[in-house]
């Protein structure tokens, strides 16, 4: 076998995070009793995103962007606390364990051949719970949180942290498998190690970064691997 440590992404790779964003948000909205309708969805998604970016670049730190997309969703047209709203919102968060198609047969393929681990820029109190209640933790022994490690991808560090905690060092039997070219592609790259884009729309990548592999399906993990 060409790879013995295998590093995947969390959100839109293995969990399903729209479905959990989408419940959270209407939850969370129903909880201070606002009308909640597909485009307040909509519009957070793209803030939310412009902000999680911004983590990636080192311009904003994860407590100021837990409760500052609310702000800047909410400016001047509802009157609520984001900082309120952001801890009912990431309570509901941490529920979704929804896994995307496949993702669970593909990991139960794989653990019994490769070491699994999980490397995501989530948020501690999200991901935690939402990891432990997943099925995926009885296949998937090692999760790196950003927030716990204090680094994010694709900054180097976090992969130290996954190697580390793997008891790995030779790169060259590592791959990162992840649906962000910014971060994990760019990151894994970076590092030295092969990476496999998970590509599910069929985006087309005018990055400039190149990963090893891409798939439109996890399945397709196991014919690569």
């Amino acid at each position: 076998m060409k790879y013995e440590v295998l590093l995947f992404d969390a959100d839109n790779t293995l969990f399903n995070y729209d479905q959990a964003e989408e419940y959270a948000l209407q939850q969370a909205f129903q909880r201070f009793n606002l009308d909640y309708n597909e485009g307040w969805l909509n519009e957070y998604r793209a803030i939310n995103a412009s902000f999680w970016r911004m983590l990636e670049n080192g311009t904003i730190q994860p407590a100021e962007l837990r409760y500052k997309r609310f702000e800047a969703l909410f400016e001047n047209r509802l009157q609520v606390d984001p900082v309120s709203f952001s801890e009912a919102y990431l309570s509901k968060l941490s529920e979704g364990r929804f896994l995307l198609e496949g993702a669970l047969e593909v990991v139960v393929g794989l653990a019994s051949k490769y070491i699994l681990a999980i490397v995501t820029n989530g948020l501690k109190e999200v991901q935690l719970p939402r990891f432990q209640g997943s099925p995926l933790s009885k296949y998937i022994k090692t999760l790196i949180i950003s927030e716990e490690v204090g680094y994010k991808k694709p900054d180097p560090g976090m992969f130290d942290c996954a190697l580390k905690a793997v008891h790995h060092t030779d790169r060259s039997r590592v791959i990162m498998i992840g649906d962000s070219l910014t971060s994990d592609i760019k990151g894994g790259f970076d590092y030295g190690i092969d990476t496999c884009w998970y590509n599910p729309r069929g985006l087309l990548n005018q990055s400039g970064i190149r990963p090893t592999y891409e798939i439109r399906d996890l399945h397709e993990l196991l014919e690569i691997l």
